[in-house]
């Protein structure tokens, strides 16, 4: 960066950047559809094709770019798949640099982040994503003079294909991808590993889990099957020769199945489902989940729930 924008003009600059920033907290937004997130819908079918295929479109027509998208990859081995819920693009190709779990509830966060790290596929984590940094992530780039401003016309002119986006009141408000300030604010503050602690033990003790469990850890091809069992819920059986796992997801109100008849809830012989890991424990931030009855299976909303067979009484 030149020399010549630090001092006064850069702590001005750091501070109109900080400005154009709302509030962290109480963001939420509700599901949006339009430019390139137009042609997917967020139901429980998606998150299950995702789980066994990978991706989603594999050759269909994509409405987006008028044309058929994708190419088929049915017979990749899910090593081969690298599974996020955030990344760089997503997060600076944003008017605002917001991170996921700014903008939905912490419950949804909390099981979204459980289905990401226990897919069969390869999963990666955003900076700072660990610990829900507070940081945003805007978009960047060390050029100044003629190429800056081209630079920021384009990202503008990018983001136009986002309709909210279009118009001027939201291009003037715009973070200068030039200005030092827009770097600075974007830091990761890591002291906030221990202030945000809850979601950081639960990545944590995900990724043990994943390690430990061969269920998860195996990453076998054709190693998943799964279910919608409710209007936001699915189920997920994990196949392995050393114990299946059942993962119950519920991204909408309370899930209440008195019956289920669908073969991938059934245990196996002689042994009966036990709930080993939710997401909505109280250590991360969650209510609590009520005992687990499968003549009366109660799924919180907004939570995952890990299961794995024992014995049975």
């Amino acid at each position: 960066m030149a020399d010549a924008r630090a001092g006064t003009q850069g702590r001005r600059a750091r501070c109109d950047v900080e400005r154009r920033l709302p509030p962290q907290r109480g963001r939420r937004r509700p599901g949006r559809s339009e430019a390139y997130y137009s042609d997917y819908r967020g139901t429980p079918q998606e998150f299950l094709d995702c789980a066994k295929w990978g991706f989603l479109y594999q050759g269909q027509h994509y409405s987006w770019q008028k044309k058929a998208r994708g190419s088929a990859t049915l017979d990749c081995a899910p090593a081969q798949f690298v599974c996020f819920v955030e990344n760089h693009d997503q997060v600076a190709n944003s008017a605002r640099g917001w991170r996921l779990h700014q903008q939905t509830s912490p419950g949804r966060y909390r099981a979204i982040t459980g289905l990401t790290l226990l897919l069969p596929g390869t999963p990666l984590l955003f900076q700072g994503q660990e610990f829900a940094s507070s940081k945003p992530f805007l978009f960047f780039a060390d050029h100044g003079d003629d190429l800056g401003r081209a630079v920021r016309k384009g990202r503008a002119e990018f983001l136009s294909q986002f309709a909210r986006y279009d118009q001027p009141v939201v291009r003037d408000m715009l973070a200068d991808p030039s200005d030092p300030a827009t770097f600075d604010i974007c830091k990761l503050d890591f002291a906030e590993r221990a202030l945000h602690h809850g979601i950081y033990d639960l990545h944590r003790d995900l990724l043990r889990l994943r390690r430990e469990t061969p269920a998860f850890r195996g990453q076998q091809r054709r190693g998943v099957d799964g279910a919608v069992i409710g209007p936001e819920a699915l189920l997920l059986r994990f196949f392995h020769d050393e114990g299946d796992r059942l993962v119950l997801m519920n991204l909408g109100a309370e899930c209440r199945i008195r019956s289920c008849s669908d073969p991938l809830m059934a245990p196996p012989a002689d042994q009966a489902w036990q709930v080993i890991w939710s997401s909505d424990d109280p250590k991360y931030g969650g209510d609590g989940s009520m005992p687990f009855d499968p003549a009366d299976l109660r799924i919180p909303p907004h939570a995952l729930l890990v299961l794995a067979p024992h014995p049975a009484s």
